[in-house]
C-alpha cells in the first residue's frame, strides 16, 4: 500500500495505540510520521496543549506500546546459535561450524585481523587438526537489538580451566539465521607466584 494516504486513519472505531499498530503495519516506511499524526489526535481529542516534551512522551509510550512481534529480543536465538555454533567446533563439524561464520566477517587472533570468510577458514582450520577440540566456550552474557547480538562468556582449556574469554557479534539474515560477524577474546591475566 506505498501510494495510500496516511491521512486515511478511522479514529472512531480504534484507541490511538491501535490506530498507531494499524498505521505501523501499512506504513512501516513512515512510522515516525505516524506516531506524530497519533499524538496530535489525542492532543487535539481531548484539547490539551503539548509541549515538545509532551509529544515526546507520548511518541515513546506509544513505540514502546505498538512495537511489532519481530522488535522483541532475540537473546535466546543469538544463545542458542552461539551454544550450536561452540558444538560444532567440540563436535569438528568444520562445514557446519564455517557455515556460521558471515561473508564479512573479522576475527580478531592474538596477532592479526582476519578480514573476510575465507581467512577465518584459513586460520581457524588449524584448530580442527586434532581429534579434540584445543578449547571451548560457552555464553555467559547474551544480549541483542533487532538484527544485532552480542555474546560473551569463558573459554576453556582441554581440561577446564578457564584461560580467557570471548566476545562475539551476531548479525540476523533475511531467512531468520544467525551469522557471526565480529569475534574476539582476551586471555586471563596470568597468576603471580607468592613465594
Amino acid at each position: 500500500m506505498p501510494n495510500a494516504s496516511l491521512s486515511a486513519l478511522d479514529t472512531s472505531a480504534a484507541t490511538p495505540v491501535a490506530q498507531l499498530r494499524d498505521l505501523a503495519v501499512r506504513f512501516p516506511d513512515r512510522l515516525f510520521v505516524c506516531w506524530l499524526l497519533i499524538a496530535d489526535q489525542v492532543c487535539l481529542v481531548q484539547h490539551l496543549p503539548m509541549n515538545r516534551l509532551s509529544l515526546f512522551a507520548i511518541c515513546l509510550l506509544l513505540l514502546v506500546s505498538a512495537l511489532p512481534a519481530s522488535a522483541v529480543d532475540r537473546s535466546e536465538e543469538v544463545r542458542a546459535t552461539e551454544v550450536a555454533f561452540a558444538k560444532a567446533f567440540a563436535d569438528r563439524d568444520v562445514k557446519k561450524f564455517f557455515a556460521y561464520i558471515a561473508d564479512d566477517a573479522q576475527f580478531l587472533g592474538k596477532r592479526n585481523t582476519m578480514r573476510g570468510k575465507q581467512e577465518v577458514i584459513a586460520n581457524w582450520s588449524e584448530f580442527f587438526k586434532p581429534a579434540v577440540a584445543p578449547f571451548r566456550w560457552e555464553p555467559e552474557r547474551v544480549v541483542s537489538a533487532g538484527d544485532l547480538g552480542f555474546s560473551s562468556g569463558p573459554v576453556y582449556d582441554e581440561a577446564g580451566a578457564q584461560i580467557g574469554t570471548f566476545t562475539s557479534t551476531w548479525i540476523r539474515q533475511s531467512d531468520g539465521s544467525w551469522k557471526i560477524l565480529f569475534d574476539g577474546g582476551s586471555t586471563c591475566p596470568t597468576k603471580k607466584s607468592t613465594q
